[in-house]
């Protein structure tokens, strides 16, 4: 059966909408442009739409390819005390010749919805953070919608990069699930894989799960993204994949859609909080 992530992200979508009304302000979210790059173009305005969609400002900040580290983080730290300001990311990559980590660290570790700054990922990891990475909650979504319970079941996570695979592990470590996380030097990935009841994979490299691979009846989430042919697909060989196991979400409409969501609902967290603050 195939998880519909577009499905799942209007439940949230309408849900986010709903507690945006009850809210003494309309939230205001930032989502930082550097460049002239048509596809992060895109994914931008996607963003905006969807924030309004729900009732969430959005604020457009788009800078030239010549900004400045230095130039780039005065911006941020004005954008940081604008008023309802309820999130703040920078849509990545930026130019090379930017330092990405100083960047991310200038946003107000209270508006830093996709958790990349040192101190947001570092409260993050030791559990004192209400929001989090935005895809690895996606995924962790994708899993619950299943409704399947997890206590006994071998899950297997790709990878252990900074956006899906550790953020995911830690999720899953936190309910005290059973997990192995497989990279570049473990041995007998394939044994593993097999094995998996679950398989959450953020690895980019293109159809590489196919349906040989893994166990009758697996439940598998794709969170991986790597271009072909000039369009982009999944970790996972979906058409081969389907047959067997009795879960798994496409890419695209499986975890993308829910990862947008996820990151609109750490808007309206920060909100939240800054309406307690408020009061």
């Amino acid at each position: 059966m195939i998880i519909d992530g577009r499905k799942i992200r209007e439940e949230m979508l309408k849900d986010i909408a709903k507690n945006i009304s009850m809210l003494s302000f309309a939230p205001v979210f930032c989502d930082i442009l550097v460049g002239s790059d048509p596809a992060s173009a895109q994914y931008v305005r996607m963003k905006a739409k969807t924030a309004e969609s729900v009732g969430i400002k959005f604020y457009p900040a788009t800078f030239p390819d010549a900004i400045t580290t230095e130039e780039l983080i005065e911006e941020i730290r004005t954008l940081n005390h604008m008023p309802n300001m309820s999130g703040i990311i920078v849509q990545l990559p930026l130019p090379s010749h930017l330092d990405r980590q100083k960047i991310l660290d200038a946003i107000d570790p209270l508006l830093d919805v996709d958790c990349l700054g040192s101190v947001a990922s570092k409260m993050f990891y030791e559990n004192n953070n209400p929001i989090g990475f935005p895809t690895a909650l996606a995924c962790i979504k994708a899993l619950d919608s299943t409704a399947i319970n997890l206590a006994d079941k071998n899950i297997i996570v790709l990878g252990r990069g900074n956006l899906v695979g550790k953020p995911v592990a830690h999720l899953l470590q936190a309910q005290e699930l059973k997990i192995q996380v497989i990279h570049s030097t473990t041995e007998n990935p394939e044994v593993l894989i097999k094995q998996a009841d679950v398989i959450i994979s953020g690895i980019g490299k293109g159809k590489f799960i196919t349906g040989d691979k893994i166990k009758k009846g697996s439940i598998v989430i794709d969170a991986g993204t790597s271009e072909d042919n000039g369009g982009i697909v999944g970790d996972v060989d979906l058409a081969s994949v389907l047959p067997v196991a009795s879960y798994v979400s496409p890419t695209p409409g499986g975890v993308g859609p829910i990862t947008v969501a996820m990151l609109l609902n750490n808007v309206l967290q920060v909100a939240q909080k800054i309406t307690v603050i408020k009061k």
